[in-house]
């Protein structure tokens, strides 16, 4: 007796077969495994980095804020902290010289990368050795550019780079960094010029991807220079323009290493104490953590408010 087979069925079994094969199944099933293993593994590491050394020291300050210690002992105080930090002349005085360079910066440092950007792109020869000079500062340590313009340029006699530029030019110089009113100012400039690269960069970037046409177009309805940059170049990059805005505010808001270094923290008159030198003070030379905590969680409150408002505000013009 001779048994036969149909095709598409299995000896014995009177139903059709699987089209698919189990081996290269199952293969593909341990990749997809092996895979969602590997993303879980660097997820996992980055969430534990992030807990370890962001959240949690944000929560445990958060923590002290409302607590007293003394003498290895720890008390719940409530907003004790915060009415005590209020109490404290200096702490507007912080606040207002944080505010005051703040300004200063968008004035300065926002608009000034900007420009350097727009004139780098117009040049049509040694652009890559432009952007070299312009980054430099950048890849110098802040340290040591800081002290660069401290001993060298704001040198107040007429030794200094700037006074004897000045003096050159038969102007008045200047005591910078000892006078209160030059503090700031002077700050903001040499700040400027170590950060600046960065933003220029990425200002090029945008400039870049603008379709020629429009400035053509702008042309030859006549537009200068300054009526093109308004009204071509500031709308095409003003997505970039507001970001870079944010991140402005947001990293002078926390200004510590220039009064540190150039005013020797807190400068001629109080005229160079930030709030986040106060947060050093309090912490390092005062041995009051908590009125550290506190100061930084009001520092935190405001950053999160503008930065909120600034992504509310976003979403609406989007």
């Amino acid at each position: 007796m001779v048994i036969t087979t149909v095709p598409g069925t299995t000896r014995g079994a009177g139903r059709p077969a699987s089209p698919y094969p189990a081996g290269p199944q199952r293969t593909s099933l341990g990749r997809k495994v092996r895979d969602n293993l590997t993303g879980h593994a660097f997820l996992i590491g980055a969430v534990l980095c992030f807990a370890v050394f962001s959240w949690y020291p944000m929560i445990r300050g958060i923590v002290m804020s409302f607590q007293r210690t003394r003498r290895g002992e720890t008390t719940w105080v409530g907003w004790d902290n915060y009415l005590r930090l209020i109490d404290d002349p200096s702490f507007w005085t912080a606040w207002k010289n944080t505010l005051y360079f703040t300004v200063l910066a968008l004035v300065l440092g926002y608009a000034v990368p900007f420009f350097v950007a727009i004139l780098l792109n117009e040049f049509r020869h040694a652009k890559g050795y432009l952007r070299i000079l312009v980054y430099l500062p950048v890849m110098l340590p802040p340290a040591s550019a800081l002290f660069l313009f401290k001993f060298y340029a704001y040198d107040p006699s007429e030794a200094g780079l700037f006074n004897a530029i000045l003096a050159a030019l038969h102007l008045p110089t200047s005591q910078w960094m000892q006078s209160p009113e030059m503090t700031m100012p002077a700050m903001v400039l040499a700040s400027t010029w170590m950060n600046m690269g960065g933003a220029v960069l990425i200002y090029l970037a945008a400039l870049q991807n603008i379709p020629g046409e429009l400035y053509e177009a702008a042309e030859l309805d006549g537009a200068g220079i300054w009526r093109r940059i308004v009204h071509v170049t500031i709308p095409q990059t003003r997505l970039i323009l507001a970001l870079l805005a944010m991140l402005q505010i947001v990293a002078t808001m926390q200004l510590f290493i220039e009064p540190l270094i150039l005013a020797n923290g807190a400068g001629a008159e109080d005229s160079a104490t930030s709030v986040a030198y106060l947060i050093y003070q309090h912490g390092f030379f005062q041995n009051d953590l908590n009125g550290a905590a506190a100061l930084g969680v009001i520092m935190l409150v405001v950053l999160a408010g503008f930065s909120a408002a600034y992504l509310r505000l976003s979403a609406k013009q989007d």
